[in-house]
C-alpha cells in the first residue's frame, strides 16, 4: 500500500473545490509526478497500468481547474473496498482534497454489500495514520515485513460502515 498524507485542513484555509472523476490515460503524467513527490518508493507507470487493467481495480482523480490535485486507486472486493494507493499533490495538501476523496469512498459503503474500507500504511507514515484516524479509520492489525522494498511493517487500518452514508460522511468530516 502506498499512501500519502493529507492531514485535516488548516484553520483559515477553505477546502479546495475539486471534481472527482475516473482516472484516464492522459492523467498519468500528473499522477506519476504526484506519486514521485509523495513517496520514497513510488509506483511506476507499469504498476498503475497493471493494476488498472484488472476488472476490480478503480482509479480516481481529484481535479482542480483541470489539474490533478490528488488520486486514489482501490479494489472492489466482495465485502469491502481496498485502497491500494492514495496521494495528494504537495501544493494542495491540508486543503481537504484527501478528505473529499476518502469521503467519496465512505459514501459507497452499505450494510448489505461492501461494508468496510481497508488499507495498509507504512509504520513510518505517521501523517497518513493520523489523517485516516481523523476520518474514523482504526488500526486493526500489523503486517510484519509487509513491504518488498524495506523491512518495515504495515498497519492495517479499517473503516466500518455504521449507518447511512450521509451519517458516515458527517462522522468523517
Amino acid at each position: 500500500m502506498t499512501l500519502s498524507h493529507d492531514a485535516v485542513s488548516l484553520p483559515g484555509k477553505h477546502p479546495l473545490p475539486i471534481t472527482l472523476r475516473w482516472m484516464i490515460r492522459r492523467d498519468m503524467p500528473q499522477v506519476l509526478q504526484i506519486e514521485e513527490q509523495s513517496f520514497e518508493f513510488p509506483w511506476q507507470e507499469e504498476d498503475f497500468v497493471r493494476c488498472l487493467r484488472q476488472r476490480n481495480c478503480i482509479g480516481m482523480v481529484a481535479e482542480h481547474h483541470e489539474q490533478v490535485a490528488g488520486f486514489m486507486v482501490y479494489e472492489l472486493e466482495r465485502s469491502r473496498l481496498h485502497i491500494l494507493n492514495f496521494a495528494v499533490h504537495p501544493r494542495w495538501r491540508r486543503r481537504g482534497v484527501g478528505t473529499q476523496m476518502a469521503q467519496s469512498l465512505i459514501a459507497k459503503l452499505s450494510p448489505d454489500r461492501r461494508s468496510r474500507i481497508l488499507l495498509e500504511i507504512r509504520e513510518t507514515n505517521l501523517p497518513a495514520q493520523i489523517f485516516f484516524r481523523s476520518l474514523g479509520f482504526r488500526a486493526v492489525s500489523v503486517l510484519r515485513g509487509f513491504y518488498e522494498d524495506t523491512p518495515e511493517d504495515a498497519y492495517v487500518m479499517q473503516y466500518r460502515f455504521t449507518g447511512t452514508p450521509a451519517a458516515a460522511q458527517r462522522k468523517a468530516g
